[in-house]
């Protein structure tokens, strides 16, 4: 077996992630993986197959409407499918087939977990708005999956549009940012822009305009990505955690309310990255002269 020390699992942690992944199941999750990778040989794949058994048990208990068990047992399958990562990426043990088993067993897990706790609880009490509240979640959960591969088709095709107004290679603000991601945006495309300029290539922000309404946003990302958190601070796993593992604690009555405003929350902060897209494709220069108006 190995002789892996914590600092190796926490230097496989992602640079940034959710809050609710670095605060709440990291420091468990690190742990865990540790006593994994140095006295067992489970594989990443083994540890989603065991995330996802572990899930299929929390939607079984929700089903019986053993909301607490649940609850724990969901957060038990979430902090274990945080372990298959850290597990790949310190022993090269990953594999093209472990990421599609990772995407299909979250939506697994949250499928059944919704149903369960959704046609459990309605079985005991009748109450539609609890299968409502399920078929919304799941909705909800898959409509993320959606935009955020769209979105990103955008952002693609909006920066070669720019470069074949300009006829020139562009480099975005936001790729400068993934490489200094602790430094503020001005800062960071000046250093970055003397080394683009050798290669022939110029800094553009295609969010300017979303900058410049929101100055105080660069510094709150530089805040976030300090203490390792992203700044979609509403993404799909806070809202899993508050409807699967929040909620049940509280009992039957606050599932349907939990998961309206998580719900609403998750669908705000969803309609800001559109908003943000948006005005950047509204940034595309028409002619090379109206370069400025979105170079840093």
């Amino acid at each position: 077996m190995g002789r892996f020390t914590l600092d190796d699992i926490l230097a496989t942690r992602k640079p940034r992630d959710s809050w609710w992944t670095v605060f709440m199941v990291d420091p468990l999750a690190c742990r865990l993986a540790l006593l994994v990778a140095n006295h067992t040989s489970i594989t990443p794949n083994g540890l989603t197959r065991l995330s996802m058994l572990i899930g299929l048990a929390s939607a079984a208990a929700f089903a019986q409407g053993m909301l607490v068990a649940g609850a724990v047992l969901f957060y038990l399958s979430f902090t274990v499918d945080c372990m298959d990562g850290k597990i790949a990426r310190l022993k090269g043990t990953g594999t093209p087939f472990g990421l599609w088993l990772d995407y299909v067993g979250d939506r697994v897990r949250v499928v059944c977990c919704a149903f369960g706790w959704g046609f459990g609880e309605y079985t005991r009490s009748g109450d539609t708005d609890v299968v409502l509240a399920a078929v919304g979640v799941v909705v909800l959960d898959l409509f993320r999956y959606i935009n955020g591969p769209q979105l990103k088709r955008v952002k693609d095709a909006t920066r070669a549009l720019v470069e074949s107004r300009l006829n020139e290679q562009c480099v975005l603000a936001e790729s400068v940012l993934r490489s200094r991601p602790r430094t503020e945006l001005r800062q960071a495309a000046a250093e970055f822009g003397q080394v683009a300029a050798e290669d022939g290539a110029t800094v553009v922000d295609l969010q300017k305009a979303f900058h410049d309404r929101f100055p105080w946003y660069d510094r709150f990302r530089v805040f976030l990505v300090r203490h390792r958190v992203r700044t979609h601070v509403v993404s799909g796993i806070e809202f899993h955690a508050a409807v699967f593992v929040v909620a049940p604690l509280f009992g039957p009555g606050a599932l349907v309310p939990v998961a309206a405003v998580a719900g609403t929350l998750l669908l705000a902060f969803e309609m800001f990255l559109v908003y943000r897209v948006w005005l950047a494709s509204r940034q595309v220069p028409s002619t090379p002269a109206e370069k400025e108006k979105i170079l840093v």
